[in-house]
């Protein structure tokens, strides 16, 4: 009689100790990958280092706060009340993240208000977990010894000397005001709106940048109303570290040459800002000043005809006023509400 093969049943207990192992398995594997995921997606090329908010000349570190933001949102809309204060009321800001490249290299990126902030570029952005906290380059980037900065994006072929911007007969240094317009955009449009004064009302204008070659050559550059104005043959265009306070070369861009500086006779009022409110509520009057003097001096009564809303209903307001004569050191004139500000040439 031939023997025939039975299968049996496996044993319940091997048969519930495989499929927990095979649960077991599936659910350990897509845990790790569900880490690879995390860390893959947040894993971008700049690691950064500090973060700014404000102007070139008014600024507050944020690195803290960019943090909070970073785990609430990958992408947010970049906007004043994101912050807990403002460091230059009245001025359109800045939110500017300094990183470190996977070479070393220091980079700025640089957010306006109402730019999107998008954070798949940065390193351990939803984490958290970059910052550092004996960052001391300031708003301009790297200091020597903290990576040298991006040279290698500002190595232009030109050392600019100086600027200045009006016509031969009428024009006014513009060095610093060019600084902070380079290191908000590496290429802008030329537009009388950009600067705090128009030297020769009526005329068309040139914006005329003086600037020294590799060999000690000097050249100008000139841009009229309209034109684009591009930093890349500019060396430190973007990080602004630019501009020789000893030139005296001009219009005509030369030791000695051009026309008598008429800023030594320049007493016209310049009204640089201007700001009304009280406390954290402020409204900006620049415009309004400006139409007030147009050069002159200013002589009125601080109330709230100075606004279209009143920024600070129920409390004293103050007006403060930024001015130069000429182009004298910034000076400050302020006036509490229902009393007489007064600024003479």
């Amino acid at each position: 009689m031939a023997l025939s093969s039975i299968s049996r049943p496996a044993h319940p207990v091997s048969q519930w100790l495989s499929r927990w192992l095979l649960v077991a398995l599936t659910l350990l594997t897509a845990s790790m990958a569900s880490s690879a995921w995390a860390w893959d997606e947040d894993d971008g090329d700049w690691q950064i280092l500090n973060a700014r908010y404000g102007t070139a000349q008014h600024n507050i570190d944020v690195t803290g706060r960019l943090k909070e933001l970073a785990r609430s949102d990958r992408r947010f809309k970049l906007a004043n009340e994101l912050f807990h204060q403002d460091p230059a009321v009245g001025d359109r800001k800045t939110l500017r993240i300094i990183a470190k490249g996977r070479n070393g290299e220091v980079r700025n990126f640089d957010y306006r208000e109402g730019d999107w902030v998008d954070g798949n570029q940065f390193t351990g952005w939803g984490r958290g977990d970059w910052g550092d906290h004996t960052w001391s380059g300031g708003w301009d980037g790297a200091r020597p010894g903290q990576g040298g900065g991006n040279d290698r994006e500002d190595d232009g072929d030109w050392a600019i000397l100086q600027a200045r911007y009006g016509t031969p007969e009428r024009n006014i240094d513009v060095t610093g005001r060019l600084k902070e317009l380079a290191r908000a955009d590496r290429r802008f449009k030329l537009a009388n709106e950009l600067f705090r004064e128009d030297p020769a009302v009526g005329r068309k204008k040139t914006l005329r940048i003086t600037a020294r070659g590799r060999h000690g050559e000097i050249r100008n550059f000139d841009y009229r109303e309209g034109d684009w104005v591009d930093g890349n043959q500019f060396t430190g265009w973007g990080r602004g570290n630019w501009g020789d306070s000893a030139w005296n070369g001009g219009w005509e861009g030369r030791p000695g040459g051009g026309y008598p500086p008429q800023e030594q006779t320049d007493n016209r009022v310049i009204i640089n800002r201007a700001t009304y409110g009280a406390g954290n509520r402020q409204a900006d009057v620049t415009t309004r000043l400006r139409n007030i003097s147009r050069g002159g001096g200013v002589n009125i009564k601080v109330d709230n005809s100075l606004v279209d809303r009143d920024p600070a209903i129920g409390d004293r307001k103050t007006l403060r006023v930024y001015f130069q004569i000429g182009r004298g050191a910034e000076r400050v004139a302020e006036a509490r509400e229902g009393d007489y500000l007064r600024i003479n040439p």
